[in-house]
C-alpha cells in the first residue's frame, strides 16, 4: 500500500471536509492520525503529553470555535485515559469526535495487546459509537461522526477502525462539503402556549444555559427579554449570551446567584429556560423553582422532565424559538405596559445594590468591614478584589476558563467579574473535574490566539493539569493563569470545618514544583500578597502573553474567603450568604 492511498489520509481528508480543523493526541507506535492530520493543510496537530489534556484541550477549543475537536488515541490506556476529560465534555455537550484503533481480530478474547472493549467504557457517555470494519465505511462513519457530534444536543462521539482496515488500501476520497448544523422550530401551537403564558406573566423570567452558544441564540435571547422586560440569569455554561452590563442582565442562578439578585428567581411566576439541563448547581438555593409555571426550551426531548416537568416544553433550536417567541410578542411588547415599566425599574434597583455590595468599590473591603472604600496599592488581596484587577487588565471581552474550586467560584459571581457577549466564558460542566482549567484554556488559546485567555483556579487544580504546560510552551500559546493558593484542596477543608470534621489530609506538606515547571518551559511566575503587587505583575503578565509564553500570577488566599453562593448552601437560607460582609470574607 502506498502513503497516498492509506487510509489514515482518508480519515485526515474527511475529518477536513467535515468542518474539524485541529486533532489533539499522542503519536501511535505506527504513523496513525496525527501523522497523516501534520501533512494535511486544513489540520492543525497538536501534541499533548497526556490523553487526558488533550481530552480538556479538545473541550477548550471547541468552545471557542463552536467547531468539533477531534481526539486521536489508540486503544487500550491511550483511550482509557481521556476518559475523564470525555466524562467532562459528555456533561458539557462539547463536539468531540474520538478516532481510536481495535487490535486485530485475532487478538480479541484471545489476550490481544492492548485490548480493551472502548464501546463499552464509553457508552454511557457518547451520543453514537460505531466500528468501521470495511473501508468502504470510513468516509460514511466519520461524516455521520462530526454531524452527530454538532447536531441535537452536542456530545461526544467514537469511532474505531479496525487493525484490518488500517492495513487495506483505502477508496478514493471524493470532495464534500463542510457539516452543517440543522436548525428547528418547536410546534406552533406549543408557541402559542408559551406565548400566552409570558405575555400574561407578573413576573416573567429568563434563564440563558450552554445550549444557546452553539445555536448563537445571544442576539434572540436579548430581543425576546427586552419585548418581556424579563431579567435574564445564565447558567454557568450559558455565560456569555448576554452583555452581563445589559440593563436586564441579573449575573447566573442557582449556587451562582448573587444576592439581592436571588429575590428576582424567588419572585418570579414564569420562568423560561433555554438550553439548559437545569443541573443541581442551576437548582441549588432556588427551591421555588419547582412551584413556577415553567416553559422549557431545548434541541433534545430528552432534557424536558430531567429535573423539572416543564408547563410547556419547547422542542427546538434555541435561536429559532426564541425568535419566534419575541416574534409572536412584538404586537403587543409586554415591555411597553406599566408592569413591564415596573419590572425594568426592580430589575435596575437589583443591578445598583449588586454593584454597591460587589462591584469594584466593595471587591476591596476590609474583612468584617461593610463600608464600600476604594483599596490602594498596600491592601491585602482578597480574591474578589484578585479577579477585579485581573478584569480590570484583561478587559471583559477575554477567553475566561474557570474551575469549580472553592475560591475561584468567586468568578462565577456577577459584578465581582462581568463578561461581555463577546467573551468566552469555558466553565466545567456538572463533573467539575479538578485539573480541567489548563488544557482547556491551551485548546481556547490554540484556537484563538488574538485574544487574550485567562485562567482562574486553585493550586491543587494547577498542579493536576502541569502536563499541559509543554504543550503550550510548544504552541506558543500565551495563557494568563491566576491561582489562588491555599496549601491544598479548598472545597473538602471548608465542608470538613462545617462538619467540625479534622482536615489535615487536604493540606499540602510538601513545598509545590509549580512555579518551577512553569519556568523551566520559558514561562514567567510572580507571586502577590497586595494590590499593588498584582496590578505590577499583570502588566508584566501581558508583555509575557504577548510573546506567547505562560504567565502564572500566585496568589496566596484565606479559608475564610469563601464565595458568596457556597455561603447561602452552607447557611441554609437564602438571605445569610446575601449581607455584604461576605461579599469580602
Amino acid at each position: 500500500m502506498t502513503t497516498e492511498n492509506h487510509p489514515w489520509n482518508l480519515v485526515a481528508t474527511t475529518l477536513a471536509d467535515a468542518g474539524c480543523d485541529s486533532v489533539f493526541g499522542l503519536p501511535s507506535d505506527e504513523p496513525g492520525l496525527m501523522d497523516a492530520a501534520a501533512g494535511h493543510p486544513r489540520l492543525r496537530v497538536v501534541g499533548v503529553r497526556d490523553q487526558r489534556v488533550g481530552a480538556c484541550a479538545a473541550i477548550g477549543h471547541a468552545a471557542v470555535t463552536g467547531r468539533p475537536a477531534v481526539l486521536a488515541v489508540n486503544s487500550g490506556p491511550s483511550f482509557a485515559n481521556t476518559l475523564t476529560g470525555l466524562l467532562e465534555a459528555s456533561s458539557l455537550g462539547a463536539p468531540v469526535v474520538v478516532v481510536t484503533t481495535r487490535v486485530p481480530v485475532a487478538g480479541i478474547g484471545r489476550g490481544g495487546f492492548q485490548y480493551t472493549d472502548q464501546a463499552a467504557m464509553i457508552g454511557p457517555l457518547a451520543k453514537w459509537t460505531f466500528l468501521v470494519e470495511s473501508p468502504a465505511q470510513l468516509t460514511w462513519a466519520l461524516r455521520r461522526a462530526v454531524h452527530l457530534a454538532v447536531n441535537g444536543s452536542p456530545g461526544v462521539v467514537l469511532v474505531e477502525i479496525a487493525d484490518e482496515v488500517l492495513r487495506a488500501p483505502a477508496p478514493e476520497a471524493t470532495p464534500a462539503r463542510p457539516v452543517r448544523r440543522t436548525r428547528a422550530g418547536a410546534a406552533a401551537e406549543d408557541v402559542d402556549r408559551a406565548v400566552a403564558l409570558l405575555a400574561g406573566a407578573r413576573l416573567p423570567l429568563v434563564v440563558a444555559g450552554g445550549g444557546c452558544k452553539p445555536a448563537g441564540a445571544g442576539a434572540a435571547v436579548r430581543r425576546l427579554a427586552e419585548t418581556l422586560a424579563a431579567p435574564v440569569f445564565t447558567t454557568a455554561a450559558g455565560r456569555g449570551t448576554l452583555d452581563e452590563e445589559h440593563p436586564l442582565a441579573c449575573g447566573l442562578v442557582g449556587l451562582y446567584a448573587t444576592p439581592p439578585a436571588d429575590t428576582l428567581l424567588a419572585g418570579a411566576d414564569v420562568v423560561l429556560v433555554v438550553g439548559s439541563r437545569l443541573e443541581e448547581t442551576a437548582r441549588m438555593g432556588w427551591d421555588s423553582l419547582r412551584d413556577k409555571r415553567l416553559i422549557h426550551v431545548d434541541i433534545d426531548p430528552g432534557v424536558f422532565l430531567t429535573a423539572l416537568e416543564p408547563e410547556v416544553a419547547l422542542l427546538g433550536d434555541a435561536a429559532v424559538v426564541a425568535d419566534r417567541l419575541a416574534d409572536a410578542l412584538a404586537a403587543a411588547p409586554p415591555a411597553a405596559t406599566e408592569e413591564g415599566a415596573r419590572r425594568r425599574a426592580e430589575v435596575a434597583a437589583v443591578r445598583a445594590a449588586l454593584h454597591a455590595r460587589y462591584g469594584t468599590t466593595a471587591a476591596s473591603e476590609a474583612p468584617g468591614d461593610s463600608r464600600p472604600g476604594p483599596g490602594g496599592p498596600d491592601t491585602p488581596l482578597t480574591v474578589p478584589a484578585a479577579l477585579r484587577l485581573l478584569q480590570e487588565s484583561v478587559t471583559r471581552e477575554a477567553t475566561l476558563v474557570q474551575e469549580n474550586g472553592l475560591h475561584d467560584m468567586w468568578g462565577y459571581h456577577y459584578p465581582v467579574v462581568s463578561v461581555s457577549d463577546r467573551a468566552r466564558v469555558i466553565t466545567p460542566g456538572e463533573q467539575t473535574m479538578v485539573g480541567f482549567g489548563l488544557p482547556a484554556a491551551l485548546g481556547a488559546a490554540l484556537a484563538d490566539p488574538t485574544r487574550r485567555t485567562v485562567l482562574v483556579c486553585g493550586d491543587g487544580a494547577f498542579e493536576m493539569s502541569l502536563a499541559a504546560l509543554p504543550t503550550a510552551a510548544e504552541h506558543e500559546a500565551g495563557i494568563t493563569a491566576l491561582v489562588l493558593d491555599n496549601g491544598g484542596y479548598g472545597w473538602p477543608r471548608f465542608v470538613r470545618g462545617d462538619e467540625g470534621a479534622p482536615d489535615t489530609l487536604t493540606r499540602f506538606t510538601a513545598p509545590s514544583h509549580a512555579e518551577a515547571a512553569v519556568r523551566a518551559g520559558g514561562g514567567w511566575t510572580a507571586r502577590c500578597a497586595t494590590e499593588g503587587e498584582l496590578a505590577a505583575a499583570l502588566e508584566t503578565a501581558a508583555k509575557v502573553t504577548a510573546e506567547g509564553r505562560t504567565a502564572v500570577i500566585t496568589v496566596p488566599v484565606r479559608d475564610d474567603d469563601v464565595p458568596v453562593g457556597v455561603r447561602g448552601l452552607f447557611d441554609g437560607s437564602p438571605t445569610a450568604h446575601g449581607d455584604v460582609q461576605g461579599a469580602a470574607a
